[in-house]
């Protein structure tokens, strides 16, 4: 039988599981590496996620020695990168300090890539905003 104590402390945690269940699904990937294996560790986890949860709102921060993973002619993923991206699954955002020391200008970069001032700041802002954080790695 359940007690008066017992229903209340159920009640009241209602429209905590309630809102748990129901809140927008929100990741960001942080990568750094080099490896083309992580490259496509983070599209194929990316992917997952997408189909699980439709409407996940996903984004890959792109920094560092990752580079190379958004650009024209260096990227072993820009189909999947173009999939994605077109079809509103995921956001890739590289950072434009990381362009500067590397001397790579937008027009080098994969269509639907966009460039953020300091992916590191990007990461952060999402954290505060309740993004979930996965780093990549291989």
């Amino acid at each position: 039988m359940i007690t008066n104590k017992m229903l209340i402390v159920l009640l009241a945690l209602m429209p905590v599981y309630t809102l748990a269940q129901t809140g927008t699904y929100k990741v960001i990937f942080d990568i750094t590496s080099g490896d083309t294996a992580a490259y496509k560790t983070v599209i194929r986890q990316v992917r997952g996620i997408s189909q699980s949860r439709p409407d996940a709102q996903l984004e890959v921060a792109i920094y560092g020695d990752a580079l190379p993973m958004v650009m024209k002619d260096k990227s072993n993923i820009a189909d999947a990168i173009q999939e994605l991206s077109s079809n509103k699954k995921a956001s890739f955002k590289v950072c434009n300090a990381t362009m500067k020391r590397n001397n790579i200008d937008k027009s080098q970069l994969l269509p639907g890539v966009d460039v953020v001032p300091d992916a590191i700041f990007e990461i952060v802002t999402k954290q505060q905003e309740g993004w979930g954080y996965i780093k990549v790695a291989h």
